[in-house]
């Protein structure tokens, strides 16, 4: 069985399901390729916890965690086929990285990881697991956390950071994002130099170098999927996915690394 490749994939927010602008198309474009994986692994950051957690059900539900949206996006489902035996196998692989984890036979797949999944592979013909992002992850650990589940790509698991690119909220609930784009933007473009000129220590600290970081993430859950996606995806060159802005402030660039 063949590498599979490893993404970053910027979900923006839940009406993404219904809304897919640029980047849904050229998701399932490249989801294509990925009808013989074993299996895609997620990490999503609407899913916190202390230590790790791993979805072990066979079924997992799909959980609607967000409110004041369409009706129709209460009624969207993903009914991927969860993979026990690959989570408590990540679990045990992750436990060997230094982490603390443990398998979650209960938990569903939230919309950081069936949003995006409805683009990279609308038959939902794959089977997933969903990992957790612990409460303290910063920079650092997400890095380690992508290099630990990197190992999982040589048995064909696809690995996903789902994030979002910029992710102010606040901006769009004040005034729709109107007028904000310029800073997203720039942000956006800082983000893939560094990506694609393989700059791991720029992305690490980012806070720091890039322009208008804290206004592009007041808070980094969403951003340290890219760091997870860059961890897991090794030497592998990467390729950027155009995704436009969508409310004014949410870039919705992602990148694949290893995908045909």
């Amino acid at each position: 069985m063949s590498r599979a490749p490893a993404f970053f994939i910027s979900h923006g927010a839940p009406t993404f399901a219904l809304e897919p602008g640029l980047l849904g198309s050229r998701l399932t474009a490249l989801g294509e390729s990925l009808a013989d994986a074993a299996a895609i692994l997620v990490v999503s950051p609407h899913w916190q916890t202390c230590g790790i957690r791993v979805t072990g059900a066979a079924k997992p539900a799909t959980i609607h965690d967000f409110g004041g949206f369409a009706p129709e996006l209460y009624t969207l489902t993903y009914p991927s086929a969860g993979a026990p035996s690959l989570a408590a196998e990540t679990a045990s692989l992750l436990i060997d990285a230094g982490f603390v984890a443990m398998v979650d036979a209960e938990r569903g797949y939230d919309h950081g990881a069936w949003v995006p999944l409805r683009y990279l592979r609308p038959e939902a013909d794959v089977p997933m697991i969903q990992v957790s992002m612990p409460h303290n992850l910063d920079t650092e650990s997400a890095l380690r956390l992508g290099q630990a589940l990197g190992a999982l790509r040589e048995r064909g698991v696809v690995v996903v950071g789902s994030g979002s690119l910029t992710h102010n909220l606040y901006e769009i609930r004040r005034d729709g994002g109107q007028g904000h784009a310029a800073y997203a933007a720039e942000f956006a473009d800082w983000s893939r130099k560094a990506v694609l000129a393989g700059d791991t220590r720029a992305l690490l600290d980012y806070r720091r170098l890039a322009p208008s970081a804290i206004r592009a993430h007041p808070t980094e859950e969403h951003y340290l999927p890219l760091l997870v996606a860059a961890g897991a995806a090794g030497d592998d060159t990467p390729t950027a996915i155009d995704g436009g802005i969508t409310y004014g402030v949410l870039s919705m660039d992602s990148y694949a690394w290893g995908a045909h």
